[in-house]
């Protein structure tokens, strides 16, 4: 594991490559799974903010489930998260010519967790976890591209800063480094 601050980091950030390939999975983590996309309690007001932008480029379904659950709802455990389309697909999914499943949101305000998937973060309150999700409907995307650490800068930087972010590149280099 590698710390950083208040952040226990998985070694697989470090040492998995994955390089999301919409092609072969056609967004199946948009549509799979037992609940909703994990959002942060601030986001709920930015996607209120976008919702107007957002509802037309939304399923009908999927513009029905907002309605009647709201922009978010909470799991069986408590979480905040999207609102699903009949358990199953999130809310806010739209498809391509292709029948790729993307996001309506995207473009206006992306959840944190979306960006940053497949590194799933768990706040526990003195610390923070920083996991690799390992799903299979993600397979194709495993050992492609870069490690995990480089290929979501961008999302890790925007969750936990770029302070944060420097701190890790530190702690890996110095992994390396000792072996």
């Amino acid at each position: 594991m590698i710390i950083v601050g208040n952040s226990i980091v998985s070694d697989d950030i470090a040492d998995k490559c994955f390089g999301c390939d919409l092609a072969v999975c056609k967004g199946a983590c948009c549509v799979d799974g037992d609940s909703g996309a994990p959002l942060l309690e601030e986001e709920v007001a930015k996607i209120e903010a976008v919702l107007p932008d957002v509802l037309p480029k939304m399923t009908a379904e999927g513009r029905a489930a907002v309605e009647v659950q709201g922009v978010a709802v909470r799991d069986i455990d408590g979480d905040l998260g999207t609102p699903l389309i009949d358990g199953g697909a999130c809310a806010y999914i739209t498809y391509d010519a292709d029948g790729c499943a993307l996001c309506a949101l995207q473009g206006h305000y992306k959840p944190v967790s979306c960006h940053l998937y497949p590194i799933r973060v768990e706040d526990y309150g003195e610390f923070t976890a920083v996991n690799y999700h390992e799903w299979d409907i993600c397979r194709c995307a495993r050992g492609k591209g870069e490690p995990l650490y480089r290929y979501l800068k961008e999302p890790l930087v925007r969750r936990f800063g770029s302070e944060w972010y420097e701190e890790l590149l530190e702690q890996i280099k110095m992994r390396e480094t000792n072996g």
